[in-house]
């Protein structure tokens, strides 16, 4: 499609400046000697320099905002299970980790190290900042495989091999999954540019379903109390009778702050359910605002991957109960753990059709684009990425597993609510994503 607008983060951030892709390698470069503490590399983890495959995985930690040490954390743990039945054709692999720091300077020296130390792939990652990154990694042909899906260039940059489909599948997902059992619908999201395309996204699951159109709330970015908003919401989401109507909060970090406020207000008001996707709710989220007690109790919830009970995730399991027992930082049902662990099968699975020929940030992308099909054991559709994938007409050429799984909160926990994934090919075909 052309014409459109250039799109920033799917997910309901602030707005960031935009850099311009000439200046972000003279940027990484300054920046790296200040953000040199963000990154390292995992000891222990590689053999000799001559057969040693270097990966980076990055991602925000310890910030004031959205924090993953999980997916880092959840790489150093494979590799050291790879490494501990002799790597991969007899080459052991080393992890380069480095912290973004939520920021793009950060993002982009983050980008310009792994260009710096020739790394063949920046595997399992998380990053919004898209604009920043993307550049380095593109002018040195590094592959980016399994990001968190939280910037549009993840499904729009030729080195990108995203192993989900971002806020763009969860949110057009609940849509569908709210069509049946709700009342109105009202979104509550931020008055931004990232938020713009939100509605879009809902309504065009809540339109394949047969139901009318959310009603679309608009919040300021940088509120710090969500009183009037939760009131609105309210007002707006019981104002049929007849029919329990549903609230979803798209707030980005600011979604507990909401959902705070929210509580305490809806006591004055007749029922409503909540819905979210798991990139503002997880099971994290659910537990600390009081499990079965909290506001998330019945409520949907729209993930990319089967919940984390499924028998699928057993090898996963397996391998931080061995590699990385007592390690905190690392919860099977976190989202980014999840991301990162399918993202280094995706590897594993390139390095084996390798096999014993040279290993290269060129190899590993010329494998992944000749046609290589992953099998992920069931979590995801087995994977592959064509040169124009399905939703290329739609302007996102690189977006190739559209399968959303729909799940309940019972009893304090992430339940799976159908028994299949819904796949959202269609849906997004016929969305307007302008």
């Amino acid at each position: 499609m052309t014409g459109r607008r250039p799109k920033r983060s799917t997910f309901p951030t602030s707005a960031h400046r935009p850099v311009r892709a000439t200046a972000l390698s003279a940027v990484a470069m300054a920046a790296c000697a200040s953000l040199a503490a963000g990154c390292g590399s995992v000891p222990g983890l590689s053999s000799s320099a001559d057969d040693t495959i270097k990966i980076m995985t990055w991602a925000p930690q310890d910030t004031s905002a959205t924090n993953k040490p999980g997916m880092p954390a959840m790489a150093s743990a494979y590799i050291r299970w790879i490494n501990s039945q002799g790597g991969i054709h007899g080459r052991k692999l080393k992890l380069l980790t480095c912290n973004d720091h939520n920021t793009s300077v950060g993002a982009a020296s983050c980008a310009q190290r792994a260009v710096d130390e020739n790394v063949v792939a920046v595997v399992g990652s998380y990053s919004q900042f898209g604009d920043s990154y993307f550049a380095p990694l593109e002018g040195a042909a590094i592959p980016y495989i399994g990001g968190y899906g939280a910037s549009n260039q993840e499904f729009t940059s030729p080195v990108s091999y995203p192993v989900n489909g971002g806020q763009l599948t969860l949110l057009s997902g609940l849509g569908e999954a709210l069509a049946g059992s709700c009342g109105p619908v009202t979104l509550v999201r931020p008055d931004s540019i990232a938020g713009d395309q939100l509605p879009q996204l809902l309504d065009s699951g809540l339109r394949a379903g047969g139901h009318a159109k959310s009603i679309d709330q608009l919040a300021a970015e940088d509120l710090t109390e969500y009183d009037k908003q939760s009131q609105k919401a309210l007002e707006s989401a019981t104002s049929n009778s007849l029919k329990t109507g549903c609230v979803v909060p798209e707030l980005g970090d600011r979604t507990a702050t909401f959902m705070d406020n929210f509580q305490r207000a809806r006591s004055d008001y007749a029922k409503v359910k909540t819905a979210a996707e798991i990139g503002s709710v997880d099971q994290t989220v659910i537990n600390s605002t009081g499990g079965a007690s909290g506001p998330y109790e019945g409520s949907y919830i729209t993930g990319w991957y089967p919940v984390a009970s499924d028998s699928h995730w057993d090898e996963m399991k397996k391998v931080i109960s061995k590699e990385a027992f007592g390690d905190n930082r690392i919860d099977p049902a976190d989202a980014g753990v999840q991301t990162t662990w399918i993202a280094y099968k995706v590897l594993t699975a390139v390095l084996d059709e390798i096999g014993d020929g040279e290993v290269s940030s060129d190899s590993v992308r010329h494998t992944l684009n000749g046609g290589l099909k992953v099998s992920t054991g069931g979590l995801t559709p087995t994977l592959s990425w064509p040169y124009q994938g399905k939703l290329a007409a739609a302007g996102f050429s690189r977006l190739v597993n559209t399968d959303v799984n729909v799940q309940t909160v019972k009893g304090g926990l992430l339940q799976s609510a159908n028994k299949n994934a819904l796949d959202m090919t269609k849906i997004l075909q016929n969305a307007d994503l302008t």
